[in-house]
């Protein structure tokens, strides 16, 4: 059930819960995903970065489109931080039904034009676009479009970025980190802004960078507003942090049938409280 990020998201939003949009970067992580999200029954956005399409290659794009036609639940194909409007044409190109554009750190016209003209164009060939206001913070050499402070979305401006871009989802700042969150600060989501950003909006509302955020907050946010939620890191360290395990305990081990069943179910149990927390298990019955 291959679809878009907008039929995804915009009855995540009707009914009130978040979408796991889990990055991948190899096949195995791609096919652990897929399976935990059929045996939870959930949607599932499959996101997957500039960097992460150079790694596995234009090639694998073509085998993540054929399982997504094949599973029994709906996946969107999303291009994570597309920089420019180039790499959203290759987006486009690949066979990716959702673009996420950041130019967040762009003044803030600048980003409103470079946002509506990469929406323009994907709208006529039915693509959904997210884009992204504010900043959220960045930890480590990995940030994708991280500033380093957070620079909150203002609601007002908010308005007028979805009113002039049309985008069908936006990222906001509300109070997360790529990566890790730093140790020196206290993890925590302004949910009283994200309800006024909601409000003011009302479009699907997506959430970068949740890794150290409580679970209560999470939970709360994704009740009240964000429909769309990236989960990177988590999922890697548990992942590598197996790998790591396995190849520790046997220096002779080398055959990857021995080596990363156990580290596809590590992400797994990872992958699937994320989905239970997002509120998204069971909700692939709604499509």
């Amino acid at each position: 059930m291959l679809t878009t990020g907008k039929a995804i998201l915009d009855v995540a939003n009707e009914h009130s819960f978040a979408v796991p949009a889990f990055n991948i970067s190899d096949w195995a992580m791609f096919r652990g995903i897929v399976e935990i999200s059929e045996e939870t029954n959930a949607p599932l956005i499959v996101g997957i970065h500039p960097d992460e399409v150079r790694h596995i290659g234009r090639e694998m794009i073509a085998g993540i489109i054929e399982r997504s036609h094949n599973s029994s639940v709906p996946i969107a194909i999303h291009w994570d931080h597309g920089a420019t409007y180039e790499q959203v044409l290759q987006a486009v190109q690949y066979g990716f039904t959702s673009v996420m554009i950041d130019a967040s750190l762009k003044p803030f016209e600048e980003n409103i034009a470079i946002t509506k003209k990469v929406t323009d164009s994907a709208h006529v060939i039915g693509v959904s676009v997210e884009g992204e206001l504010g900043t959220i913070g960045g930890n480590d050499a990995y940030a994708e479009g991280g500033a380093a402070e957070i620079i909150y979305t203002d609601p007002d401006d908010a308005v007028t970025f979805v009113a002039q871009t049309g985008v069908d989802s936006l990222a906001v700042a509300i109070g997360t980190f790529h990566g890790m969150y730093p140790a020196h600060l206290k993890p925590e989501l302004k949910l009283d802004l994200l309800k006024e950003i909601k409000s003011k909006v009302q479009i699907p509302l997506v959430l970068h960078g949740g890794s150290g955020n409580p679970d209560d907050e999470i939970r709360e946010a994704a009740r009240i507003g964000i429909n769309k939620i990236n989960i990177s890191t988590d999922i890697k360290v548990a992942y590598h942090d197996k790998m790591r395990e396995v190849l520790g305990s046997d220096k002779k081990v080398r055959e990857p049938n021995a080596i990363q069943p156990a580290c596809i179910d590590a992400m797994k149990v990872v992958a699937a409280q994320k989905i239970e927390l997002f509120g998204a298990a069971g909700k692939a019955s709604l499509y």
